[in-house]
């Protein structure tokens, strides 16, 4: 275990498991210029998520719709809190089309909140699954949305879209939430992967993230694990959080690789489809990794 020190203006220095080397291959450019060309936003960028060197060089990237100002100010998300720009109606159709010329086999698309609008955005997610899918066939099509307030009719436009994958992450456990993630609930979060488990049946799989390293304890690691599988959760995905400034939530703990392996070992005995575990696992990063079954 490695925890942070006490002085919070500082930060101490990255254990070795986290440290990255920064790669050299001509693709991340090209995915930086057609992004650029078309106007789109990633989380990649938006919440400084450290692996984006690596998917870029491969050509991937999380697209992020419905703009890049959040309505929420999350203590551990990097998007930036201001007042909503409106939705732009041709932001489908230019991340089908990203998607196309990136020649994605299985696509990831998240959101801001949107908490000013009646249906968080939901109908702007179904309209860009719907255009991804027409301009690609047979793509896998994963979403990570927000939780829309737990509102039935927005869960249900974005099943109507038939996305394989719904993705909401619960973040952290019971007792952090309140600190960790502005007006989300824990237990709306657990309500909302439930009822997308429910509604899309055996057609759809549900998958949720947590970060390690807020001051969760181990009994409250596991106790959310089982909450998520109560609620039918199909995957797991669990890193390390890191902060992104020195405003933001600090570290209290690096959790190891061999950590991380346990709770990789303790998920899959819950009865996870699928799980991915490991400090720089982010709830997007190699997404692709997980293969849907031919019936799906």
């Amino acid at each position: 275990m490695i925890t942070e020190t006490d002085k919070p203006s500082l930060r101490p220095r990255l254990p070795e498991w986290l440290r990255l080397k920064l790669p050299t291959s001509s693709s991340f450019g090209n995915t930086r210029a057609l992004l650029d060309e078309l106007k789109l936003h990633t989380v990649c960028e938006s919440a400084k998520c450290p692996n984006h060197w690596e998917c870029w060089s491969k050509g991937t990237a999380t697209f992020m719709i419905a703009g890049d100002h959040c309505t929420r100010a999350c203590g551990f998300c990097a998007v930036k809190t201001a007042k909503p720009l409106a939705l732009e109606s041709d932001e489908p159709m230019r991340v089908a089309e990203a998607t196309r010329r990136m020649k994605l086999k299985h696509v990831v698309i998240t959101a801001v909140a949107r908490d000013d609008l009646q249906d968080g955005g939901a109908d702007h997610f179904r309209q860009t699954i719907e255009k991804v899918r027409e301009l690609n066939p047979g793509i896998i099509i994963e979403v990570l949305v927000p939780d829309f307030l737990d509102r039935d009719f927005a869960v249900d436009a974005v099943l109507s879209a038939r996305p394989h994958i719904y993705n909401h992450n619960l973040e952290t456990v019971r007792r952090l939430t309140p600190s960790v993630r502005h007006r989300a609930t824990y237990d709306r979060s657990l309500s909302v992967l439930a009822k997308a488990k429910h509604k899309g049946g055996e057609k759809i799989y549900t998958k949720s993230g947590i970060m390690l390293g807020l001051g969760e304890t181990e009994p409250e690691l596991l106790e959310a694990m089982q909450d998520l599988r109560n609620s039918k959760c199909d995957i797991l995905t669990l890193g390390q959080y890191l902060q992104p400034t020195l405003k933001h939530l600090p570290v209290t703990e690096y959790v190891t690789p061999e950590k991380f392996a346990e709770y990789k070992t303790a998920a899959e005995q819950l009865g996870f489809s699928h799980v991915a575990s490991g400090p720089m696992v982010r709830s997007s990063y190699h997404a692709d990794e997980f293969h849907l079954p031919v019936s799906h």
